[in-house]
């Protein structure tokens, strides 16, 4: 069973979320979970944020998405795969 988990840490939320979010459109068949994370509640929000993003796409897929956010000034990610030995 084989795993594939995208982190991605945005920097300024208010400059880059919507971006990041157009992209995440544009590739929701291959995300399977999201969970985002920020610091923060009501009127104290952080501006900054984590997504954790488990995806079902082929690994060329998966290494472009990755990418892709990864080029938006502000915003890191890492492709992380996830493997049981048998």
């Amino acid at each position: 069973m084989k795993k594939s988990i995208l982190l991605i840490l945005i920097g300024n939320r208010k400059d880059s979320a919507v971006k990041v979010q157009q992209i995440l459109t544009g590739w929701g068949c291959t995300i399977k979970t999201r969970l985002g994370l920020h610091d923060g509640v009501l009127d104290n929000c952080s501006d900054s944020g984590l997504l954790i993003l488990e995806i079902c796409g082929t690994d060329e897929q998966n290494q472009e998405l990755a990418r892709k956010v990864s080029v938006l000034p502000g915003v890191s990610s890492k492709l992380v795969e996830l493997e049981v030995a048998s």
